[in-house]
């Protein structure tokens, strides 16, 4: 009942308040029409046209106010909004520190950087370095060089390039700072010449090639790393190695070289200065050289633990490099029992030797032009530290050559992409990181010279030797102009006078400390070869 009775009471009153303004409307509209003396549809006209254009003032009126106060007030409340974003992150705003258009872009795109991050143009230097543009800048703050470098392929296709034209540097002062060259032509489109002697005793460390920007690129030491080089035939493999061997006997005064030429011919120039060269595709060969240098890492071994053993500096020893050309001839076999069983026994004396060079000092360099799976086996490419391919056909033919997990590495190469008619072209693995390289291709005569050189040193060292047993075979070869002797003849001038062959051999080879090598003459006949017995004179260990 009260609520009924309520409502009642509001309808009386909303008729009541009706009533009102229509008699109070009704009377305006009297006066007007008296005073201006109208009649009652004129009268309603203009006033009801008055009251629309009293309201249509109002509104504008209201909306102009409105408008500049919201001008006035825009700036304050961006600077309330951006405020703390900026205290936030660091970053300053864009009018303060405006973005490098191209780097920006490039990165943004490229997935280095996010989208609403930017490079700063004061902290980015760009120049042009002769072959190509060099950047030099700084990530924004949560990102690092690794962020560039994962992505460094795609980076060279946002500037147009592949990522052979792309050399990237790692900075030492700051985890932020980028530095990268984009080459204006593809790499070493024009040959560098090759370097001079001076330069190559001032590297710091055994130089392989050059990188794209002509610098010399290498390893810093070979005295305690092995080196496998793989690449298809034709590509210049054989240069790059030569090039190679001739830095190391300018690097290095004193090494001995164990060369086995499975092309036969391509290691000949250093004949001469070699403790043992062999031209041979024998299996039976290689294994005797690894035989020999495995025991020579055995005594070295030796060594090492007596002179631990009785508290005295750890001894050194001479660097001695194993260089095999063709390599996987030596270990490939002709299915029979026999045959297999002989590729598992070189395979297991291989992986040995480079596993133990390490700390015996005898670094072993394998080529091949077949890298395929199977060519070396994986073992043996396991314990090579250093690793250098030229153009091969296949990314999987890569991973043989330089690890099956090198594509997971930081900024890979892919020698897949390699130019094949540009000769000696490589990519150095070392040390984790990837370096395009091509081989030095030196003048005969510059090859010549240093080998002259390296030769005069070692009889200049042979003739200041103590006598020795091995000294006096050395002397009687050399009156009686000979290369070679059998070990028939030469155990009896040393006074090894046994009539038993075998225990004759034995004897002489105490003797003299090495093991008789195979003549050049008729199959079977042992002997030692002049070049062997001195080179062994002049080596230590």
């Amino acid at each position: 009942m009260g609520k009924k009775s309520q409502a009642g009471e509001d309808a009386y009153g909303q008729a009541a308040g009706a009533i009102g303004g229509l008699a109070i409307t009704f009377g305006g509209l009297a006066a007007v029409k008296d005073r201006l003396n109208l009649s009652w549809p004129a009268t309603v006209l203009l006033t009801a046209g008055a009251l629309v254009a009293l309201g249509y003032g109002a509104w504008w009126l209201r909306t102009t106010a409105k408008r500049l106060w919201t001008r006035q007030a825009q700036p304050v409340a961006a600077l309330r909004e951006e405020a703390p974003a900026a205290s936030s992150s660091g970053d300053e705003t864009a009018q303060e520190a405006p973005a490098h258009p191209e780097l920006t872009a490039a990165l943004g795109t490229a997935g280095a950087i996010a989208r609403d991050q930017i490079i700063r143009d004061r902290e980015a230097q760009v120049t042009d370095a002769g072959t190509g543009t060099f950047y030099d800048f700084l990530m924004p703050e949560g990102r690092t060089y690794e962020d560039v470098e994962k992505r460094i392929g795609v980076v060279a296709g946002m500037f147009g390039v592949t990522r052979l034209h792309m050399k990237v540097e790692r900075s030492r002062d700051n985890e932020r700072r980028v530095k990268f060259l984009k080459l204006h032509e593809p790499p070493f489109s024009h040959a560098f010449p090759a370097p001079t002697l001076q330069e190559v005793k001032t590297f710091a460390g055994v130089p392989f090639g050059h990188d794209v920007t002509g610098q010399l690129a290498g390893v810093s030491t070979l005295d305690k790393a092995s080196v496998l080089v793989a690449g298809m035939t034709q590509t210049g493999k054989t240069t790059l190695v030569n090039g190679i061997i001739t830095c190391l006997l300018i690097a290095y005064r004193e090494f001995e070289l164990y060369l086995l030429d499975g092309k036969f011919c391509g290691l000949t120039r250093f004949e001469p200065i070699a403790v043992r060269y062999e031209s041979s595709d024998d299996p039976a060969v290689f294994e005797n050289m690894v035989d020999e240098l495995n025991d020579r890492s055995d005594k070295r071994y030796m060594q090492n633990r007596q002179a631990i053993q009785d508290r005295k500096p750890a001894p050194k020893f001479t660097p001695v490099f194993f260089i095999v050309d063709e390599a996987a001839d030596f270990f490939a076999h002709d299915e029979s029992k026999e045959g297999k069983e002989r590729a598992r026994r070189i395979a297991e004396k291989t992986r040995s030797l480079v596993a133990k060079s390490l700390e015996s000092g005898i670094s072993t360099l394998l080529m091949t032009q077949r890298p395929s799976t199977n060519a070396i086996p994986v073992v043996v490419r396991e314990q090579f530290l250093y690793r250098l391919c030229l153009y091969v056909a296949s990314s999987g033919t890569a991973r043989v050559a330089l690890g099956d997990t090198y594509f997971e590495t930081i900024a890979p190469i892919n020698p897949a992409l390699l130019d094949p008619d540009v000769k000696g072209q490589a990519v150095l693995f070392a040390n984790g990181r990837s370096t395009l390289i091509r081989g030095f291709n030196f003048e005969d005569d510059f090859v010549w010279d240093v080998v002259d050189e390296v030769q005069a040193r070692q009889q200049k060292a042979l003739q200041k030797a103590p006598q020795s047993p091995l000294k006096q075979a050395i002397s009687l070869m050399q009156n009686k102009g000979a290369e070679f002797m059998p070990t028939a003849e030469l155990a009896p001038a040393l006074g090894v006078v046994e009539s038993d062959p075998v225990e004759r051999g034995k004897k002489l080879s105490r003797l003299l400390g090495i093991p008789a090598d195979q003549g050049k003459g008729t199959k079977g006949v042992r002997g030692y070869h002049l070049t062997y017995l001195t080179a062994a004179a002049m080596s230590g260990s």
